[in-house]
Protein backbone atom coordinates (compact mmCIF):
# COMPACT_ATOMS: atom_id res chain seq x y z
CA UNK A 1 0.00 0.00 0.00
CA UNK A 2 2.62 2.44 1.37
CA UNK A 3 4.84 1.71 -1.97
CA UNK A 4 1.76 1.98 -4.36
CA UNK A 5 1.16 5.59 -2.97
CA UNK A 6 4.42 6.52 -3.00
CA UNK A 7 4.83 5.59 -7.10
CA UNK A 8 1.77 7.39 -7.72
CA UNK A 9 3.01 10.69 -5.97
CA UNK A 10 6.33 10.37 -7.14
CA UNK A 11 4.83 10.33 -11.03
CA UNK A 12 2.79 13.34 -10.38
CA UNK A 13 5.34 16.14 -8.66
CA UNK A 14 8.49 17.80 -9.87
CA UNK A 15 10.60 17.19 -6.87
CA UNK A 16 10.33 13.29 -6.21
CA UNK A 17 12.90 13.10 -3.55
CA UNK A 18 10.80 15.33 -1.36
CA UNK A 19 7.87 12.76 -1.51
CA UNK A 20 7.72 10.93 1.70
CA UNK A 21 4.75 8.48 2.80
CA UNK A 22 4.19 7.67 6.36
CA UNK A 23 1.89 4.16 7.16
CA UNK A 24 -0.28 4.14 10.74
CA UNK A 25 -1.79 0.38 10.52
CA UNK A 26 -4.96 -0.58 12.94
CA UNK A 27 -6.92 -3.66 12.90
CA UNK A 28 -8.85 -3.08 9.93
CA UNK A 29 -7.68 0.44 8.19
CA UNK A 30 -4.51 1.57 7.30
CA UNK A 31 -4.01 5.53 7.34
CA UNK A 32 -1.48 6.69 4.79
CA UNK A 33 0.30 10.12 5.87
CA UNK A 34 1.55 11.82 2.21
CA UNK A 35 3.76 14.65 2.36
CA UNK A 36 5.45 16.55 -0.62
CA UNK A 37 7.08 19.80 -1.22
CA UNK A 38 5.05 23.01 -1.21
CA UNK A 39 5.73 23.83 -4.39
CA UNK A 40 4.16 20.41 -5.61
CA UNK A 41 0.74 20.09 -3.18
CA UNK A 42 -0.94 21.46 -6.39
CA UNK A 43 -0.28 19.37 -8.26
CA UNK A 44 -1.17 16.38 -5.83
CA UNK A 45 -4.40 17.89 -4.97
CA UNK A 46 -5.38 18.84 -8.16
CA UNK A 47 -8.39 21.71 -9.51
CA UNK A 48 -10.75 21.03 -6.89
CA UNK A 49 -9.25 18.24 -5.00
CA UNK A 50 -9.49 15.88 -8.01
CA UNK A 51 -6.26 14.87 -8.23
CA UNK A 52 -6.58 13.85 -4.56
CA UNK A 53 -10.08 12.03 -4.94
CA UNK A 54 -8.83 9.87 -7.82
CA UNK A 55 -6.02 8.71 -5.60
CA UNK A 56 -8.00 8.14 -2.77
CA UNK A 57 -9.97 6.16 -4.64
CA UNK A 58 -7.10 3.86 -6.34
CA UNK A 59 -5.72 3.34 -2.93
CA UNK A 60 -9.28 2.39 -2.06
CA UNK A 61 -9.24 -0.40 -4.78
CA UNK A 62 -6.07 -1.75 -3.91
CA UNK A 63 -7.27 -1.86 -0.18
CA UNK A 64 -10.29 -3.98 -0.82
CA UNK A 65 -8.35 -7.22 -1.70
CA UNK A 66 -7.06 -6.94 1.71
CA UNK A 67 -10.01 -6.45 3.53
CA UNK A 68 -8.68 -2.97 4.98
CA UNK A 69 -9.76 0.38 5.15
CA UNK A 70 -7.07 3.42 4.18
CA UNK A 71 -7.00 6.98 4.61
CA UNK A 72 -4.72 8.75 3.02
CA UNK A 73 -4.27 11.98 4.44
CA UNK A 74 -2.16 15.18 2.47
CA UNK A 75 -0.23 16.71 5.26
CA UNK A 76 1.72 19.89 4.19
Amino acid sequence: MKELLEHIAKSLVDNPDAVSVNEVEGEKSVILELSVADEDMGKVIGKQGRIAKAIRTVMKAAAIKDNKRVIVEILQ
